[in-house]
């Protein structure tokens, strides 16, 4: 399926337009609890549930430099099992300034007495991105139990300027039974700012989001069903009920094809005022390429040369106060940033196109959206989703997409995250609608070569090499760009004993080039598996899926709510030569397995040689969007995997070592 088509699929959204607004918030603070909230024990519109949200209140306010938003939860605790949403998990980023303050808690005891939190609050990071480090802070309440209501209010104050980022997440773990929510707009008659909205997934007999007289933005929910979180499903925010607000400085366009047009001209004069330094394009492009270079040459050695510049984008930023000492300006032009030597991944890659274009290849600019966080419908026609840049490079009738400023990219591969998403390729009547190109599943590869040896007490040992290929060796880099040697050392070694379904020892032996754009990555590793083979009687049980950890605890549930969705297609084989003891012979092996499913393919088998065995595995994964009616054809096929890597090889002791 295309990704294209999951819009259609997830949801119907709905647009409205409206000007400029001004003024007022309002402050949650606590509210009486009612004998009715004491006494509950269930909800009838969430059987079983542990816990549920009695009442939500989120008032956000865009005005001034720096907008924050107003939070307050009252959370019944329905079960013993609901004790654990006592500990309180509050997610914000500090770029920019951001922060969580006035943070307020209590727990309620069933009998209707109040513990006022008092504890400690802690900050920890919860994960890394593109070289920002997100935050959250966690307490926990006092004296949760089941009966007990907890509630707690807290301020998140966003980053400057964050007003281009507004929206309200309607769903939450939990069921919820009421919830309001309120915008307070930016205004500011000099910039002409409008604001749009769009919203979707809302519960049935939900009125709109509207705007009041006093220019607030308001929105009531009732009964919103909690939202279950399964492996491989698409990015949350695209299936979580919600309500998203652009501001744009554009003429409030209600047609989309009318809106893209416009604003494609504007991202085009942009996009070519930037690149426009053809003369210094021309002479910098002599001394990168041959006049005689094919143009395949041409474009590799311009690829290269343009990675080797300084990329600020996927640095450890800078603080706030490190970026005001630098008093570092934003390049105007490519120029600027060959000159300097360094720039941003955007400048980076308009760099390239400016130097193609300069080596008399055809090039165009093309703004992409990343689809790591949702996927981007046009009709929205919010501009700020196009978010990423690429250039599409025209070579031998081909079209090959490019970005060099996404580090460690090999030429003609896209981070997964721009694969297989629309664009618009720029030009000055506004632009053509594209789709980026998405690797097939050979191109993707963890290939795991391994030579081991069986040993008397049946335990595994040898040499591991590991190749990650394509997109698999790109996401380790990046993920790992700021690690240390120990760290990646670490990394890897913990991949390793994931894909191993029992205790092992893993020894990385080789140091793995980090830094590289290569589109490979190898790793060599000294690897023990104790006990791996098991006796009974003379007979030794040897299982054959060595490496399929991963296999087995994937698509476990029966049923199915959401899409499945792998970030990319991609295939894993095993390559595996394992020799065995001179006393022990081989009795049987398993049959070959074959599950060929179109879409997913595994392919297993085991070969005996003199004193050794070889056994082959593939995991064929050639799609990426499937709707959830496909789940139990999907999960028959992971459950044959499952049985097929369970099969066992048969050995018998010929010699005393192998007797009881």
């Amino acid at each position: 399926m295309q990704l294209r088509h999951l819009v259609a699929i997830l949801s119907c959204a709905f647009f409205m337009v409206l000007g400029t607004s001004s003024l007022a918030s309002a402050s949650q603070g606590f509210q009486p609890v009612s004998p009715e909230e004491l006494k509950m024990t269930s909800e009838p519109l969430a059987p079983g549930a542990p816990a549920i949200v009695l009442f939500r209140q989120v008032d956000r306010d865009d005005t001034g430099v720096t907008a924050h938003e107003d939070n307050y939860f009252r959370i019944k605790i329905l079960t013993e099992e609901g004790r654990k949403y006592g500990d309180i998990e509050i997610p914000f980023a500090k770029l920019g300034g951001g922060d969580v303050v006035a943070l307020k808690a209590r727990t309620i005891r069933p009998d209707g007495t109040i513990v006022d939190f008092q504890g400690k609050v802690y900050e920890k990071a919860i994960t890394k991105a593109k070289g920002l480090k997100y935050f959250a802070k966690t307490f926990t309440l006092p004296d949760v139990q089941g009966g007990s209501i907890i509630e707690y209010s807290y301020t998140i104050v966003l980053e400057e300027h964050y007003v281009f980022n507004s929206h309200w997440i309607l769903s939450n773990e939990l069921f919820t039974k009421l919830a309001r929510f309120s915008l307070k707009p930016y205004t500011n008659p000099s910039d002409n700012f409008h604001l749009r909205w769009t919203w979707q997934l809302l519960p049935p007999g939900t009125e709109a989001p509207k705007q009041g007289i006093d220019n607030f933005v308001r929105l009531q929910v009732n009964n919103i069903p909690g939202f279950r979180t399964e492996d491989f499903m698409p990015p949350e925010t695209e299936l979580k009920a919600r309500v998203d607000f652009t501001y744009t400085q554009d003429h409030l366009e209600m047609d989309p094809v009318r809106f893209w047009k416009k604003r494609g001209k504007k991202l085009n004069d942009k996009m070519e005022s930037f690149v426009d330094s053809r003369k210094a394009m021309e002479q910098a492009v002599t001394q990168i390429v041959s006049a005689t270079d094919s143009p395949e040459l041409k474009l590799q050695k311009i690829y290269a040369r343009v990675q080797q510049l300084r990329n600020t984008s996927f640095e450890v930023r800078k603080t706030e106060q490190e970026q005001k000492r630098s008093k570092e300006k934003n390049a105007s032009n490519v120029e600027e940033v060959w000159k300097r030597g360094y720039g941003n991944g955007v400048e980076i890659t308009w760099v390239f196109l400016g130097l193609v274009r300069a080596a008399g290849i055809e090039a165009y600019g093309v703004m992409v959206s990343d689809r790591s966080n949702y996927f981007f419908d046009p009709r929205a026609m919010d501009a700020n989703k196009l978010n990423s840049n690429v250039v599409l490079v025209k070579v031998n009738g081909k079209d090959v997409y490019c970005d060099p400023g996404a580090a460690f990219t090999p030429l003609g591969l896209l981070p997964w995250q721009e694969t297989g998403v629309g664009g618009l390729r720029l030009d000055k009547e506004g632009g053509t609608w594209i789709e980026t190109s998405v690797p097939t599943s050979a191109e993707s590869r963890i290939e795991r070569k391994a030579d081991l040896k069986l040993t008397d007490t049946g335990d595994l040992e040898g040499k591991l090499t590991i190749t990650f290929v394509g997109l698999e060796a790109l996401q380790r880099r990046i993920e790992q760009r700021h690690s240390d040697e120990a760290d990646r050392k670490k990394f890897l070694e913990d991949q390793v004993k994931e894909y191993i379904p029992a205790a092992s020892e893993v020894d990385l032996s080789n140091k793995p080039e980090w830094n590289s754009s290569s589109n490979l990555l190898v790793a060599e590793f000294a690897v023990r598996i104790p006990g791996w083979a098991s006796s009974a009687g003379r007979r030794v049980l040897l299982p054959v899926g060595i490496f399929s950890a991963s296999e087995k605890r994937v698509f476990d549930h029966a049923e199915r709510i959401h899409p499945i969705y792998f970030a990319f297609p991609f295939q894993k084989i095993d390559d595996v030569t394992i020799a065995v003891p001179g006393n022990w012979q081989t009795d049987s092996v398993p049959p070959a397995q074959v599950q060929d499913a179109k879409a997913v393919v595994y392919t297993l088998s085991v070969d005996k040689g003199n004193g050794t065995l070889h056994l082959t595995r593939k995991l064929k994964v050639d799609v990426m969007l499937l709707e959830s009616k496909h789940y139990p054809t999907l999960r028959a096929f992971f459950q044959a995997v499952r049985t097929g890597d369970e099969e066992q090889i048969i050995l018998r002791a010929t010699g005393a070592k192998g007797s009881e």
